[in-house]
C-alpha cells in the first residue's frame, strides 16, 4: 500500500468533486479542492502537492491548457496528473490529453476501484521518480564538494567548503570538526545556503568526541548525539535537538574528524550514506592537505639547510640575499647562492640545478661544496668553473646546472665575472643593464670559459637572480626580463627594500627563487 498523499481536485461540479474527494478520503489521502484552472494553478504556488485530479471541462481555463502549464513550470512539472471527463471521452480527446502532459486519462462514469488504483499508481511513479531525482541531485552535489574540497589551498577553506557544501546537499544545518597540523581544533558550521562562520574549539575536543561516541574499531563511525551531550562537548553550542554525525579517520593513529547535521526530521538511509561518505572524503581531504603542508615545511627546512645562514660582513660591500621557494611545489629545488669572503675580496655565486627533488638538491649542495673547495688554492674563475663542469659531467652526466660567479675587491670595485649559461648579472640603477651572456651551462660539453672584467663604482649596486623570478607560462622570457630592469632602474638607500619590492613585484612564483643583491659603498 502506497503511503497516503496530498491530491488536489480540480472540478467546476460540486457534486463530482464531492464524489472523487470523499473517495480519496476514505482512502487516507489529504484532499484540496479548486473550481476551476485558475484557482488550481494559484494552489499550486501555495501549497504542496502529490498528485492533481483534474476535469477536462473547466468555465475558465481548459483542462488540457492547465496541464501543460502545470508541466511547463519546473516546479510542477514532475506532479501526476490525472485528467477525468464525462464529454471528452473519444479516442481522439483521450489521446490529445496525454499528449498535452497528463500521466493518466479516465473516462466517466468511473469506477472507484479503478480510480483508487490509479491514484496509487501514480503515487507510487511520481515518489519513485521524486527520490531518483532528489538522489541524483545529491550525488551530483556531493561529487561537486568533493571537488572543490580536493582544490581547496589551505585548511579553512576546505572544512568551510566542506561544511556548506554538506549543508547544502543535506538541506540541513551542518557543523564539522577538525584537528589541523598547528595543533588548534577548528570549528565550521553552517546553514543551507549560509556562509560558513568558523571558531577555535577546545584542545583535545576530538579525543574527548572519540571516547564518547566510539564502540568499535572501524575508522567510519555514524552515530547520534542529544543537545545535552554537545553542550557538555561544547558549552556554547546552539542545538536543540539531537544531530547525527560521522567520525572519520584514515588510519587508526590519525587525528579524526567530524561531520554532522541535525537530526530533525531524522535522516533515512540515503541520507546516512551521503553524510558517511562526505564524511570520509573530507577525512581524505583533510589528509592529503595535511600531508601536503607536512612535506612542504621538510623542503623548505631542507632547502634552507643548505643555503648559508647568514650574510658576512664585508668593508666596502653591502648585501642582501632571498630564497623564495615556488608557491605550490613540495619538493626541493636547486637554486642557491653564496657570498664568501677570500682574502680582500669577495666571492658572490648564485646558481640553479635542473629539477625539483631531493636528488636535485643533493647535487646542488655538492656542487656549492665544490664551488667552495675550488678556491682554497687558487682564485681562477675559469678554473673553477672548468672543474664543476668536469664533475658535472663525470658524476651527474644526466644533469645540468648554470652558475654565475663574481669575485670583487670592495676596495677597487674591480669585478671579475665568470657565468656558465645563468641570467646575466643586472646593473641596477638608472639606466640598467645586463652583463654581457656568458658561456655553456655545467654538465653539458666541455667548454673554455671566458672571465671579464668590469669595473663597479663608488654606489654601484649589481642584481643578481635565478630564472624563477622571470619566467612565466605564457610571457617571453625576453619581456619579462625587460620589465626586471626596467624595475631596477630604482635602487632604495636599503638594499633589503630593493629586494623586497622586486620579488613583490613578480609575485607568486611557481618556480624558487634565489636573488642576491651586493653594493659597493661610496
Amino acid at each position: 500500500m502506497t503511503e497516503p498523499g496530498i491530491v488536489l481536485v480540480v472540478d467546476d461540479t460540486p457534486t463530482k468533486r464531492y464524489i472523487l474527494s470523499s473517495w480519496l478520503r476514505r482512502a487516507g489521502h489529504e484532499v484540496i479542492e479548486a473550481g476551476g484552472g485558475e484557482e488550481a494553478l494559484q494552489t499550486l504556488t501555495a501549497h504542496h502537492v502529490d498528485l492533481i485530479v483534474l476535469d477536462v471541462r473547466l468555465p475558465d481555463i481548459p483542462g488540457y491548457e492547465v496541464c501543460e502549464r502545470i508541466k511547463a513550470d519546473p516546479a510542477t512539472s514532475a506532479i501526476p496528473v490525472i485528467q477525468v471527463s464525462a464529454n471528452a471521452i473519444s479516442v481522439r480527446e483521450r489521446a490529445e490529453g496525454l499528449e498535452r502532459g497528463a500521466d493518466a486519462y479516465l473516462a466517466e462514469p468511473i469506477e472507484p476501484a479503478e480510480f483508487a488504483a490509479t491514484v496509487e499508481a501514480m503515487l507510487r511513479y511520481y515518489r519513485a521518480r521524486w527520490r531518483a531525482e532528489l538522489m541524483a541531485e545529491r550525488l551530483a552535489g556531493l561529487a561537486d564538494v568533493t571537488l572543490r574540497m580536493n582544490e581547496a589551498e589551505s585548511f579553512d577553506a576546505l572544512l568551510s567548503v566542506a561544511v556548506e557544501g554538506s549543508a547544502k546537499v543535506l538541506g540541513r544545518f551542518c557543523g564539522t570538526l577538525a584537528l589541523l597540523p598547528d595543533g588548534r581544533t577548528r570549528r565550521f558550521r553552517a546553514r543551507p545556503g549560509e556562509v560558513a562562520t568558523a571558531h577555535n574549539a577546545a584542545p583535545g575536543l576530538l579525543d574527548r568526541l572519540g571516547r564518547l561516541v566510539e564502540r568499535e574499531a572501524a575508522r567510519t563511525h555514524v552515530f547520534t548525539l542529544d543537545a545535552e551531550d554537545w553542550r557538555g562537548l561544547l558549552p556554547d553550542v546552539q542545538i536543540e535537538g539531537s544531530s547525527t554525525g560521522v567520525l572519520c579517520r584514515t588510519k587508526n593513529a590519525r587525528a579524526p574528524i567530524y561531520l554532522g547535521v541535525e537530526a530533525r526530521p531524522a535522516l533515512d538511509a540515503d541520507e546516512v550514506n551521503l553524510l558517511r561518505q562526505l564524511g570520509q572524503q573530507l577525512a581524505l581531504a583533510v589528509d592529503a592537505l595535511r600531508a601536503y603542508t607536512e612535506e612542504h615545511a621538510i623542503a623548505l627546512t631542507l632547502q634552507r639547510s643548505l643555503l648559508p645562514t647568514r650574510i658576512p660582513e664585508v668593508p666596502g660591500l653591502r648585501v642582501a640575499l632571498r630564497y623564495q621557494p615556488a608557491v605550490d611545489n613540495i619538493e626541493v629545488g636547486g637554486d642557491f647562492y653564496e657570498v664568501l669572503p677570500i682574502g680582500d675580496r669577495v666571492l658572490v655565486a648564485i646558481g640553479d640545478v635542473e629539477g625539483h627533488s631531493l636528488h636535485a638538491a643533493t647535487v646542488m649542495a655538492e656542487l656549492r661544496h665544490a664551488m667552495r673547495a675550488s678556491f682554497i688554492m687558487q682564485m681562477d674563475l675559469s678554473a673553477s668553473l672548468d672543474l664543476l663542469n668536469r664533475m658535472m659531467r663525470r658524476y651527474h652526466p644526466r644533469m645540468t646546472a648554470t652558475l654565475c660567479l663574481m669575485l670583487i675587491d670592495p676596495a677597487t670595485g674591480e669585478v671579475e665575472v665568470g657565468n656558465a649559461g645563468h641570467i646575466p648579472p643586472l646593473f641596477a640603477g638608472p639606466g640598467s643593464a645586463y652583463h654581457s651572456l656568458g658561456n655553456l651551462l655545467l654538465g653539458a660539453l666541455p667548454e673554455d670559459y671566458q672571465v671579464d672584467r668590469l669595473k663597479l663604482p663608488p654606489g654601484g649596486t649589481m642584481l643578481l637572480f635565478t630564472d624563477g623570478l622571470v619566467e612565466d607560462r605564457h610571457i617571453s622570457l625576453d619581456d619579462r626580463l625587460e620589465h626586471a630592469r626596467r624595475l631596477a632602474e630604482t635602487v632604495e638607500d636599503d638594499l633589503e627594500e630593493f629586494a623586497e619590492r622586486m620579488l613583490g613585484a613578480f609575485g607568486a612564483r611557481e618556480d624558487d627563487v634565489a636573488l642576491v643583491v651586493v653594493r659597493r659603498e661610496g
